[in-house]
């Protein structure tokens, strides 16, 4: 089925891109398309996919009865339209071509289009799955529709489960950890043996907070491509009507009720009160911690830990206490083990040393790769309001003269959070000083 704002012969170069990741990895191995894929890859990139994938070809499997789901995080999924063959599928999400010329607004939720998956993003995971695969493992991807409230897509990730029929592993990145999650609380997942969570926001994220006010970073960069769009635009009309999202608020610990929607600044972007309502009741109906869990935590970036609401706007706090997008202390899960590691949030599914660990915890339970404590002495710390994100990514981009390597450099780059000079408190360093 297509939808009316997608005729047939407007087919993107970013749309020939929503080949099978399987059909990637073969010529990845092969040679074949290299141009084409080191230009979409990067240079560097290419030559360490290909690598792998070669590796991954000849690997012996370690243990043919184990299946690997390896489940993205919000926004990790390409999602657009289908076409029937021999044209390629209508990549929206994550389409910049497509974006300058409005058409993000198909993806609101609930729609007129027929919106559905159309992969995992490639450059987010792919080094992840073929990494486990050149180990011997069977890792397969589980792209899905994030839009959509996080207890739907567990009941999506459960089918699958229950359809491999045998032992199962899942190795999840941010929000796919709470879609794990809401699948194991489903009957017949007793199958899965083990469940990695990289970098998942048990408690929450503040970006969620941000993208629904058009503040975060990724919202303003994809609106410095669309138009005559503005990030509080996008944010009220299209982002907020996701209930991925809301699923994703900080809950507890904190003097602000982001679940109230009288707690938001009465400015700006708005939540949906439906919304708020039916996120805070299905955390309630995520599986409890066991032995299959094991959490792998970024540290040491600038991570939001914080909001408060000072006057009509959010004040945020942000500290090296987490991923960068993920605080430490929303990624750690009671009575589940921990390990740690000085990755930001986006790496976490492309860095050798975690991906190393994750085949530790996948064969043995539990990695030597990286330490189980983490203990951060960094008091230093700043704080940035909405009125003062705004102003950030503000300028519009002409992406047809943008080079070949600025458009991917662009791409490549949405996730980076903004970077901010941390200081320690004055009061804090007194009191250091004194007992020096």
């Amino acid at each position: 089925m297509i939808s009316p704002d997608s005729p047939l012969d407007h087919v993107t170069p970013y749309d020939r891109f929503a080949w099978s990741d399987e059909q990637i990895e073969l010529w990845l191995a092969s040679g074949e398309h290299q141009r084409e894929l080191s230009a979409y890859f990067g240079a560097a990139e290419y030559r360490a996919l290909a690598a792998l994938a070669r590796r991954a070809r000849r690997a012996p499997a370690a243990d043919a009865a184990l299946r690997v789901v390896v489940v993205p995080g919000i926004m990790g999924s390409q999602l657009g339209l289908l076409r029937p063959a021999p044209l390629p599928h209508d990549i929206v999400w994550l389409d910049p071509i497509d974006i300058q010329r409005g058409r993000l607004a198909t993806l609101r939720f609930p729609g007129p289009a027929p919106i559905v998956s159309l992969g995992v993003v490639l450059f987010s995971y792919l080094r992840l799955k073929l990494y486990l695969r050149a180990q011997g493992l069977a890792a397969e991807f589980h792209d899905y529709d994030w839009r959509l409230p996080v207890a739907q897509l567990g009941g999506a990730l459960a089918e699958r489960v229950r359809a491999a029929g045998s032992r199962v592993a899942i190795v999840a990145h941010s929000m796919g950890g709470l879609v794990a999650r809401a699948a194991l609380a489903l009957a017949g997942t007793g199958n899965v043996e083990r469940l990695v969570l990289l970098g998942t926001p048990h408690c929450g994220s503040f970006a969620a907070v941000q993208a629904l006010r058009g503040t975060y970073a990724v919202v303003r960069k994809v609106a410095r491509l669309a138009g005559k769009a503005s990030a509080e635009s996008l944010a009220a009309e299209v982002f907020s009507s996701f209930p991925s999202l809301y699923d994703l608020l900080p809950v507890g610990g904190g003097a602000t009720d982001l679940f109230d929607e009288r707690a938001w600044p009465a400015s700006g972007p708005q939540p949906r009160a439906a919304l708020l309502q039916a996120a805070l009741a299905a955390r309630q109906r995520l599986a409890g911690p066991d032995e299959r869990f094991i959490n792998i935590v970024g540290v040491g970036q600038e991570t939001v830990t914080a909001v408060v609401r000072r006057d009509d706007d959010f004040l945020y706090t942000l500290t090296r206490h987490g991923d960068g997008t993920v605080p430490a202390a929303s990624a750690v899960l009671a009575g589940v083990r921990s390990a740690y590691a000085r990755v930001a949030h986006s790496n976490l599914t492309r860095d050798p040393l975690v991906a190393a660990a994750v085949v530790e915890v996948l064969r043995r339970g539990a990695t030597t790769r990286l330490p189980g404590t983490w203990l951060s002495g960094s008091r230093a710390c700043t704080q940035v309001s909405d009125r003062q994100l705004r102003r950030s990514h503000a300028q519009k981009v002409d992406w047809a003269a943008l080079t070949p390597e600025e458009r991917r450099l662009f791409l490549q780059s949405l996730n980076e959070p903004p970077q901010f000079t941390l200081r320690v408190p004055r009061a804090a360093r007194r009191a250091r000083r004194g007992r020096d």
